[in-house]
């Protein structure tokens, strides 16, 4: 009797620990026809996003960059959710299947990123001079706040199930977590405005904001960079295990059509087309980052509430994704969203993995305890795994290689958690 209470109470962990995380993180695509009401749906929608887009570039000069933004969030929306990009669910696949495929996108995406942002700074920044930055990129102080940050957000990644890049696109799939992860996110920075003050002053501004070509100059960086991926890329290989391929087929349009429109893109493709997106975005608008927007809007409630300090120390003055008290209904990091959320449903919606079902109790819980730490995460270290990971690495930050380090420490650690526990 004791042994089937023990396997029954097994099941149920597994359930609201694991399984849902599952189920929803890798939906299976339709390998039936494609629908043309689905396929017309998804039209109307990309159409629509693109007149808003032509709208706002004729309107004004100033709206360029808002149009732009909002094309460049559809791009990556749909990469994303064609690619099943998401930072943990890749990384969780290598540590329990050893699947090598998503872990190899992401480290594609990461070199990719890296050569095309350099070739940026050639000509933006000709000479890396000690006292100059180049404009905007993502270089933040490298201090073990950060780590602390990037470890909290990792493990928050583990508890929600995706990163917050992740739960965005999964919203356009009708994800019962991810919106109970963002209000949880949200949630998240509040708590990271009332502690940020004394973790700044005590920690954060003692330490500098480290550009790697400050000390060893672009080719230096660049081989160096090149050659950390290379060797995270041959570790990955070596620990992998044999994948199942799937069989080869006779070329034809409609297997050409289903390849791209319905079956998951292959990892190397998805993570050249992050890394075009990301270096294009940074050369036209900024540098792609995920949670501005979402840290804008908790800092305006928690400004309207009164419970924001009077205050935040050097928060201003810091690259990262920035937060503000918003004046204006819409900003480029705002657009740059909702490009991501309408084009990634979009593309659900061709491929049949729009699927919206009712939330659990244990999705509900995941969700908003997962976003707490990620919004907290993400508030303290500037940024998450797009805005710190992604562009600071690309932007040769010495940060972005702690938030690498610290945030797969976290989603290990959950991991393994999950599994004790359940």
């Amino acid at each position: 009797m004791s042994g089937r209470r023990r396997a029954r109470g097994s099941a149920l962990a597994s359930s609201f620990f694991v399984g849902q995380t599952m189920t929803e993180t890798s939906p299976s695509a339709s390998h039936s026809a494609v629908s043309p009401l689905r396929i017309a749906v998804a039209l109307i929608l990309l159409v629509g996003l693109g007149v808003w887009a032509y709208t706002l570039h004729a309107s004004d000069a100033a709206s360029r960059a808002l149009s732009f933004s909002l094309l460049t969030g559809m791009a990556f929306g749909i990469v994303l959710q064609r690619g099943r990009f998401c930072f943990f669910c890749n990384f969780r696949d290598f540590v329990e299947k050893r699947d090598p495929r998503g872990v190899l996108s992401i480290l594609t995406a990461l070199a990719a990123g890296t050569l095309l942002y350099h070739v940026v700074f050639l000509a933006w920044v000709p000479v890396p001079l000690p006292d100059r930055l180049p404009p905007t990129a993502h270089i933040g102080p490298a201090s073990p706040v950060l780590a602390l940050a990037a470890f909290a957000f990792g493990l928050g990644m583990a508890i929600a199930g995706s990163c917050i890049s992740a739960q965005l696109y999964r919203l356009g799939e009708g994800s019962p977590t991810a919106p109970f992860a963002l209000v949880g996110a949200a949630c998240g920075f509040v708590l990271g405005f009332l502690t940020w003050n004394p973790l700044f002053l005590s920690v954060i501004s003692e330490w500098p904001a480290v550009w790697l070509p400050h000390h060893f100059g672009y080719t230096g960086t660049l081989a160096a960079s090149l050659g950390a991926l290379a060797l995270l890329a041959l570790l990955v290989l070596a620990l992998a295990k044999p994948q199942p391929s799937a069989p080869a087929e006779t070329p034809t349009l409609s297997g050409a059509f289903h390849r791209i429109f319905v079956e998951q893109w292959p990892g190397t493709i998805a993570g050249i087309a992050v890394g075009i997106i990301s270096m294009v975005g940074y050369f036209r608008v900024a540098p792609l980052g995920v949670t501005a927007e979402l840290g804008s809007l908790a800092r305006t409630a928690a400004d309207t509430t009164g419970i924001l300090p009077e205050t935040l120390y050097g928060l201003d003055g810091l690259r990262g994704c920035a937060t503000m008290v918003k004046e204006a209904l819409f900003s480029n990091n705002g657009l740059f969203v909702i490009g991501l959320v309408g084009a990634s449903f979009a593309s659900a919606i061709v491929a049949g993995q729009f699927t919206p079902t009712r939330p659990t109790s244990g999705q509900v819980f995941r969700g908003l305890l997962g976003g707490a730490l990620m919004g907290w995460g993400a508030m303290i270290g500037l940024g998450c795994t797009v805005g710190v990971l992604l562009s600071g690495i690309h932007a040769g930050a010495l940060a972005g290689w702690v938030f690498l380090t610290f945030c797969t420490a976290g989603a290990w650690l959950g991991i393994l958690l999950i599994h004790r526990f359940a």
